[in-house]
């Protein structure tokens, strides 16, 4: 009721994303589009499973893999989700500045996320492991190469959102674009959370 009123106040609806069939087609199309990413992803996982027992001579998951690393990047990651839900609730509030800080500690963390992926990635190459040198090891990149591109597209979409934001405030024209930037960062945390299970909670086994 209080998000209501304060939304009233402003003059800006209740959900400002839903509030025009603009908006409302933004959100459909999105998830149109996280349907197939999800096949993309899935077509990935699959091919993941298939060849992870492929090492040749390499170094297997069992032996490669730093879990105080990834055990950090997930933390950050999930972290991330909420912030991202935080800036939503700002938006719903009409304040702008909570919405802008909370996307900001959002981007933030993507960016520690892929700091620290990169960290992961070098020290793997050091061990051996790279992306021509086994079908594991191509598999492997393949996977979280591509899950990684999507967070860095992630950073910078939601950086040139805040931009835009603080140009044009919030409006049943700019609501839906910070929305469905919300729904696809929870989208990539999601498939984080399949690749920390999949990936490395199942490597560890040995």
């Amino acid at each position: 009721m209080k998000i209501e009123e304060n939304a009233s106040v402003a003059g800006l609806p209740a959900e400002p994303e839903r509030a025009t069939l603009e908006g409302k087609n933004k959100i459909l199309g999105f998830w149109l589009f996280i349907a197939a990413e999800t096949t993309l992803f899935a077509t990935e996982f699959g091919t993941y499973l298939a060849l992870k027992g492929s090492s040749l001579n390499g170094p297997t998951p069992y032996e490669l893999f730093q879990m105080p690393v990834v055990a950090a990047s997930t933390l950050v990651l999930l972290t991330s989700s909420l912030t991202s839900v935080l800036a939503i609730m700002g938006m719903h509030e009409n304040d702008l500045q909570k919405m802008l800080r909370w996307f900001g500690i959002t981007i933030l963390l993507g960016a520690v996320f892929l700091g620290l992926e990169v960290y992961e990635f070098v020290e793997y190459i050091h061990e051996g492991h790279t992306i021509t040198s086994s079908a594991f090891g191509s598999s492997f990149y393949l996977l979280l190469g591509t899950h990684g591109s999507h967070v860095l597209f992630g950073v910078l979409w939601i950086l040139g959102l805040m931009i835009q934001g603080r140009n044009k405030g919030i409006t049943v024209h700019t609501a839906p674009k910070f929305y469905v930037a919300s729904l696809y960062w929870h989208f990539v945390d999601v498939v984080w959370i399949f690749i920390f299970t999949v990936v490395y909670l199942m490597g560890m086994i040995p």
